[in-house]
């Protein structure tokens, strides 16, 4: 019943607009100011590797402290770009309702990675915004770029996939 309504309800569409607008501001000018102040993700990343989450006196997320150890810290640089450009992207999608359910999605899994490296901050209210517009699917981004985007996309799709049978066919 509530999948229903997220789903379908116009004036769900139009609560979510306003909360896609305000999640999609907020990581837009979070990855704005780190493209333009030179971020570097260098430190968080040490950090997160010196100060893992605790409990009994042992590393709660152990997988995710050798992650970050053994790939993201060697690999910082890479990382920062990610970081920045993603948050950016992320929150673009969201304003303008772009591939909404991508854009929420991939906000998911930065503040969950945030989380993950020892980081609460605003992370857990984004994480309930982040799962109502993805699980609202297409009727987030109804009022927004997604009402002309997706349709494009799907009939490329089809169109892609009529090619691909009638090559087999031949």
């Amino acid at each position: 019943m509530i999948g229903k309504l997220l789903r379908e309800n116009n004036i769900v569409a139009g609560i979510l607009t306003v909360v896609r607008i305000y999640l999609g501001w907020a990581w837009m000018t979070a990855g704005w100011g780190k493209i333009t102040g030179g971020f570097d993700a260098g430190g968080f990343l040490k950090g997160a590797v010196a100060n893992p989450v605790m409990h009994d006196g042992h590393a709660v997320y152990g997988g995710w402290v050798s992650f970050l150890e053994s790939f993201a810290l060697p690999n910082a640089g890479l990382f920062s770009t990610l970081v920045a450009w993603g948050e950016l992207l992320v929150g673009l999608g969201l304003i303008l309702g772009c591939l909404t359910t991508a854009a929420a999605f991939f906000a998911l899994v930065m503040n969950f990675s945030f989380m993950l490296s020892g980081t609460v901050s605003h992370n857990p209210t984004d994480i309930i915004m982040g799962v109502f517009i993805a699980a609202a699917g297409y009727n987030a981004g109804k009022f927004g770029l997604d009402r002309y985007v997706l349709p494009y996309l799907r009939k490329l799709v089809n169109k892609g996939n009529n090619e691909a049978s009638q090559s087999v066919k031949a």
